[in-house]
């Protein structure tokens, strides 16, 4: 399959390396498309491993990655264009984050979230928003944290949700370990779970952990 991955930070390198990793062709989008970090990871990637501009990205992928900021991720996607994500599945896994003033600040918050914002902004696009809620390590290893701790998804087509549980698959989680939350009003509560993993990873001092579930029978 063909995905864009946009954004070249950590999260953005790792999850394209792992979908080149599993056989799939990868452009990874940025704003420009001699991005030097991006131009690094594709030489590293190998020949399923390309560059472009957002645009560029997503208008030859079948699946689109936001893997940018929260606080820019309509900035980029708009970049992207919404003729590019029209009818394609979107898997946004950003988090409105920013430290101001030596705090943590989340916006918006409670009542919207970045997932609503994207599909309000490109309603042809089939958004779920997934994988916000650990480390991008152990996005792609679920491995790195033992137990059956658990991830959590939510949009409004089953059928992209249905795609992204079988990629997540791909990535090593079990079909039984994917929390389906409903429509994307339930990427509020997903997005406000980070300010509880901020502190645990100030208490750990490292980022291999999740949430695991236990509930009667």
């Amino acid at each position: 399959m063909r995905y864009a991955v946009l954004g070249t930070g950590e999260v953005g390198r790792t999850l394209g390396g792992k979908l080149v990793e599993l056989g799939h062709e990868v452009t990874l989008g940025s704003r420009t498309a001699d991005n030097p970090v991006a131009l690094e990871w594709a030489r590293d990637a190998g020949e399923r491993a390309g560059v472009g501009t957002f645009a560029a990205a997503a208008s030859g992928a079948e699946v689109v990655v936001n893997a940018v900021g929260g606080r820019v991720a309509l900035t980029a996607l708009r970049d992207a264009g919404a003729e590019n994500l029209a009818g394609k599945v979107l898997i946004d896994v950003c988090n409105p984050l920013a430290f101001e003033d030596g705090r943590l600040r989340l916006s918006p918050v409670e009542s919207d979230s970045v997932g609503e914002q994207i599909q309000r902004a490109f309603p042809d696009a089939r958004v779920v928003k997934a994988l916000n809620t650990v480390n991008c390590r152990v996005m792609v290893a679920p491995h790195l944290v033992p137990g059956d701790h658990a991830l959590f998804l939510c949009g409004q087509d089953p059928d992209a949700k249905e795609l992204v549980t079988a990629l997540l698959g791909e990535f090593g989680w079990p079909r039984g370990r994917v929390i389906d939350l409903g429509d994307i009003e339930g990427a509020r509560a997903m997005e406000m779970l980070m300010p509880l993993w901020i502190r645990l990873f100030q208490g750990f001092g490292h980022a291999e952990f999740n949430y695991e579930l236990r509930r009667a029978r």
